[in-house]
């Protein structure tokens, strides 16, 4: 075993022809602290940069489906503002049909009470569709004047003293849809 040792130690010292100071300075080519280091930060750099790639493709597509997004909403948007009044349209077909028979029937007949109950019929039926759609006139008259709901265009005084203050006369109706004002009532206020 001790000539195994020693044929081994003689072969490895003739496989190296360097002197012992070469064969150092070459170990120190190889492992040299500023390579290891210059390989090191070029690992991170290379790291950093793929990260910032990844981040940058992350951003483009967040931003492409905000983008997206914004575009399909305007689009959704126009489409129901287009579309809003269909529902209310639908409605009221059947009234501007009775509309048009009723006109009909007032240029060939002249019985007074048929027509004008005829019409009370047709502006009962205008008034219900509204109704059925939300919208309702608000009564105005004997009430305060409240600058909420009413639009004063004069003042006149007030017939009595406990109309002071008070709404005395309609001139246009005021509204609400849904509970929510669409139209002020123009009204005469008693001082």
């Amino acid at each position: 075993m001790h000539f195994f040792n020693r044929k081994n130690k003689e072969k490895s010292m003739t496989e190296s022809t360097n002197s012992p100071q070469e064969e150092e300075k070459e170990l120190e080519n190889q492992i040299s602290p500023e390579t290891s280091i210059e390989n090191d930060s070029e690992i991170q750099i290379s790291a950093l940069q793929k990260q910032i790639e990844e981040q940058k493709d992350k951003f483009l597509r967040l931003f492409a489906d905000f983008d997206n997004y914004k575009k399909r909403t305007a689009k959704e948007r126009s489409e129901l503002i287009q579309t809003a009044g269909k529902e209310i349209m639908t409605a009221m077909l059947p009234v501007s049909d009775d509309m048009d028979r009723a006109i009909k029937f007032m240029n060939e007949s002249e019985d007074l009470t048929i027509i004008k109950e005829g019409l009370n019929l047709v502006y009962s039926k205008f008034r219900n569709t509204l109704e059925n759609n939300g919208l309702k006139p608000f009564i105005s008259i004997g009430e305060a004047f409240d600058v909420e709901k009413h639009e004063a265009i004069t003042e006149i005084p007030a017939p009595s003293e406990e109309m002071k203050g008070k709404v005395v006369d309609e001139v246009e109706k005021g509204y609400l849809l849904n509970n929510k004002l669409i139209r002020y009532a123009r009204v005469v206020v008693g001082k």
